[in-house]
C-alpha cells in the first residue's frame, strides 16, 4: 500500500527554519554529502521510535509550501495514473542521484503532493 515516506519544508533562511523546528519538535538535522543547502530531518514518535523522515532546503519558488511525498514503486507509472485520474504533473520525473527519483503533482482539488521512488 502506498504511504507517506517523506516531507519537505521549504525555507527562505534554512538555518533559521532548522533552529525553529529543532527547538519546537526536537528534530535533528544532517546535510547529506553533495547537498550543502539541504538537510535531512530525523523525527521520532512519542516513544522515541523513528518517524517519517523529512528534508529542509531553500525555497525554490514563491508560495512553495510543505510537500508530502508518497512512496511508489515507479514514479513514471504513477505520473500516468495522476493524469488519467484528472490530476496534473507540476514537476516531471526528476532523478536524485544516489537516492531515488521524484515528481510533484497536484490532485483534482489543486493540492500539491510528491511521488518518491527509492532506488538506493
Amino acid at each position: 500500500m502506498v504511504t507517506i515516506v517523506h516531507f519537505d519544508i521549504p525555507a527562505d533562511i534554512p538555518e533559521r527554519a532548522r533552529n525553529f523546528y529543532a527547538a519546537l519538535f526536537g528534530w535533528k538535522f544532517a546535510s547529506p554529502p553533495g547537498y550543502p543547502d539541504f538537510s535531512l530531518i530525523e523525527t521520532s514518535d512519542g516513544e522515541g521510535r523513528p518517524g517519517v523522515g523529512g528534508g529542509l532546503g531553500r525555497r525554490g519558488e514563491p508560495g512553495q509550501d510543505i510537500t508530502v511525498y508518497f512512496g511508489v514503486e515507479s514514479v513514471e507509472r504513477y505520473l500516468a495514473l495522476v493524469i488519467r485520474e484528472g490530476g496534473k504533473v507540476v514537476m516531471p520525473y526528476t532523478p536524485v542521484p544516489g537516492y531515488g527519483a521524484l515528481a510533484i503533482c497536484s490532485d483534482t482539488e489543486g493540492n500539491r503532493f510528491g511521488l518518491w521512488e527509492n532506488t538506493a
